[in-house]
């Protein structure tokens, strides 16, 4: 076997089926985006379809890429886009469970709608939307080649941090957990559920922080390694998760976040 071949046949993906939640922009984008560079058959989800056309025509430069609109806030929604993914693939390889939203407020002023709010997307939906794919899960799975579900969780799960964003820190923390409980149930079924907890990306939720050169420059210096993470950082992981490499790990969370959970 040819160092190339080797490389394919341990970290490959190419032809896999792998659906993406909130994959229209930020860290779901880059995933994506990895993915499809890496020759997987890419669905991306979101709940808004212009958004949609426009991650589906950007990807689809790279290889095969499949937006479907849809709001996964619901386990109607959810239910919706298995459905929507059955009609074009009978297995999927990998799921990637991105989709979330926070909420800051202080904690005098913390609301049930913004506990509500988070709580249903980022912790509920990507188990009901595990359970529905299910069937298609375990038809991709063997021994030989697991299925593999990657949930992204945050750092802020892991340690306390600046902002008052009380439903995001348990739902992300909970999503954690949940991905042990889910590794240990899908074990004999040949499905790995691994967290990635991201550190600091660029995206629409972080836009704050970089409002400004200045902003960018300031806060930039504050991070272990002087720098933002990478598209590269995040779907490197996304897929060493979701091929052979990674078939031996299963139930962990991993910081993708530059040391800044382990070093500060």
């Amino acid at each position: 076997m040819s160092v190339t071949d080797f490389y394919k046949h341990v970290f490959g993906v190419t032809d896999k089926v792998a659906l993406v939640t909130g994959g229209t922009r930020g860290i779901g984008l880059m995933i994506a985006e990895g993915l499809v560079r890496a020759g997987a058959r890419v669905y991306i989800a979101s709940r808004k379809p212009e958004a949609c056309e426009v991650a589906e025509s950007e990807l689809a430069k790279y290889g095969y890429c499949r937006a479907l609109p849809c709001d996964i806030s619901t386990i109607e929604g959810c239910q919706s886009l298995a459905a929507d993914l059955r009609k074009h693939e009978a297995e999927l390889h990998i799921l990637v469970n991105n989709a979330g939203v926070t909420w800051s407020m202080d904690i005098d002023e913390f609301t049930e709608k913004a506990w509500d709010k988070i709580m249903d997307l980022d912790a509920k939906s990507p188990f009901f939307l595990t359970q529905a794919l299910l069937p298609e899960l375990r038809r991709a799975a063997t021994p030989e080649n697991r299925a593999s579900i990657v949930n992204i969780t945050s750092v802020n799960g892991l340690k306390p941090g600046g902002l008052r964003n009380y439903s995001y820190v348990v739902a992300k923390a909970g999503l954690g957990q949940l991905s042990a409980q889910m590794a240990r149930d899908l074990m004999p079924d040949h499905i790995n559920v691994n967290a990635i907890a991201p550190g600091p990306f660029k995206s629409k939720m972080t836009a704050p922080m970089f409002a400004t050169d200045e902003q960018d420059r300031q806060v930039t210096q504050s991070f272990p390694m002087k720098r933002w993470g990478t598209m590269e950082d995040i779907a490197g992981l996304t897929i060493f998760l979701s091929s052979k490499a990674g078939a031996y790990v299963t139930g962990m969370t991993i910081p993708c976040d530059g040391g800044s959970t382990t070093t500060t």
